[in-house]
């Protein structure tokens, strides 16, 4: 494990571990099973044990990590049958969204373009990167306006950021690919067209999926 450095004067040790922590469980092989513990977290991220609990609290919440008493911290892998499963819930639940935030493409637009910046802006940042690629897919569930499908996206959160870095990492040139992708779902809504916006979903997962069935 390697230290961390604080992202700002201001950042709290709580918030040092939790940045830590979560870049090196997204870094971690999706097919494996990884348990971690407090010392070692807190030697990594140059913070006492005190933060790591809270930032493991925190990060078991998301979904990232499970606390098993007098084992440690467990990162469960993330098999082939899951991912697959995870892209199909993905592709339902997300057509259905683009189709209905299609009405109002007026006002969310603007929202995608400005996340799509912010994600241009983090090509050198893998785990940036996942993230911002999922605040522009999440900004579309969002707007679809069912917070039961929500929730659910919510769920998926773990997955689909260990899944994101792993594509990242199988294929060098693919930010720019991801980024093209996405420039081609804004433009789908700017039509206002549900079909035409659920095709251009459609085929980013489907390229998405196309990756991560290379590793196999």
């Amino acid at each position: 494990m390697s230290g961390v450095q604080a992202a700002g004067p201001r950042a709290s040790a709580q918030e040092v571990a939790y940045d830590w922590l979560k870049r090196h469980i997204c870094g971690l092989p999706r097919t494996d099973s990884v348990f971690l513990s407090e010392s070692e977290i807190a030697a990594a991220a140059n913070t006492s044990r005190t933060p790591v609990r809270e930032a493991l609290l925190r990060l078991e919440t998301e979904g990232f990590v499970q606390i098993i008493p007098k084992r440690g911290i467990f990162v469960p892998a993330i098999s082939d049958a899951e991912v697959d499963a995870a892209m199909q819930a993905r592709q339902l639940l997300e057509d259905w969204c683009v189709r209905r935030s299609a009405a109002v493409a007026e006002t969310l637009v603007p929202q995608l373009e400005r996340l799509l910046g912010e994600q241009a802006a983090l090509v050198d940042d893998p785990a940036g990167f996942i993230e911002a690629d999922r605040a522009f897919h999440r900004a579309i569930v969002v707007r679809a306006g069912n917070p039961v499908l929500t929730g659910f996206y919510e769920s998926l959160r773990e997955r689909q950021v260990r899944m994101g870095l792993t594509a990242l990492a199988a294929e060098p040139g693919r930010p720019a690919v991801v980024l093209d992708e996405h420039e081609t779902i804004v433009a789908a809504l700017r039509t206002g067209d549900p079909e035409t916006a659920a095709v251009a979903l459609r085929e980013h997962l489907a390229s998405t999926l196309h990756t991560l069935n290379r590793l196999r």
